[in-house]
């Protein structure tokens, strides 16, 4: 079941990067400027021969990267950027490889130290409530022994919104596909690394709480130091 989830996510990295390539010589062919609009979903997976699904993940894609801009109502726009830049930019998205479990550790770590501080100063009473509920859900199960890298996942996410920083929340967001991929690929959690989380994840929560960031940044760090120790074997 696991190679077939595998496959499954290739193929679907194939299909997007042949609809931007298609897209990328369409602009390229019809010569369109900074502002010009693209035709219709409709139009477009028309004439690319591909569902209107994959055809509106892969527009997705390039809105993320700031190369479109959809409008409501309206259409979707080639954004204020130069035609030599657009056309580079899509060459670099399309030929980009799916990230390393080692890069999406340090990146990982990187942004959650400053998270879990940001979350200590500026987390509201609604967003620690949230914080304690995604716990409780990665508690119960962990506790039962089932798969919890998902409810985990919920727990740093729900940190970083509380961060009040928009662009880490978003990179936090992009990077967890992967991470849970990776963790399910790898067999990273055990049962005994996840009792330890349980209260490795209390004590950030804690430190939150009490909205002190120098401790929270603390924990954090020990709650990744057997993370960093899988990858590279020396503690962080």
């Amino acid at each position: 079941m696991k190679v077939d989830g595998y496959a499954k996510i290739e193929l679907q990295k194939q299909t997007r990067n042949t609809i931007l390539t298609k897209i990328r010589e369409y602009i390229n062919f019809k010569n369109l400027e900074p502002g010009d609009k693209l035709p219709s979903e409709r139009m477009l997976s028309e004439k690319f021969g591909v569902s209107r699904n994959n055809l509106r993940e892969a527009i997705q894609t390039l809105e993320f990267y700031g190369i479109l801009k959809s409008v409501p109502q309206s259409g979707t726009y080639l954004a204020d950027i130069g035609a030599i830049a657009v056309d580079g930019m899509m060459a670099d998205i399309i030929s980009l490889d799916d990230p390393d479990f080692k890069s999406l550790v340090e990146t990982r770590i990187l942004l959650e130290l400053k998270t879990v501080r940001l979350a200590a100063m500026r987390r509201t009473e609604s967003q620690l409530k949230h914080m304690k509920q995604t716990l409780q859900a990665y508690t119960a199960k962990a506790l039962k022994g089932e798969d919890a890298v998902q409810e985990d996942l919920l727990f740093h996410l729900a940190i970083a919104k509380a961060s009040g920083n928009s662009t880490i929340n978003t990179f936090m967001l992009t990077i967890t596909p992967e991470i849970i991929t990776n963790f399910a690929k790898y067999h990273v959690c055990d049962e005994n690394q996840a009792f330890l989380a349980i209260e490795e994840h209390k004590s950030i929560l804690e430190a939150i709480e009490n909205k002190d960031p120098k401790l929270a940044k603390k924990q954090m760090k020990i709650h990744f130091r057997s993370l960093y120790k899988y990858c590279y074997n020396v503690d962080l």
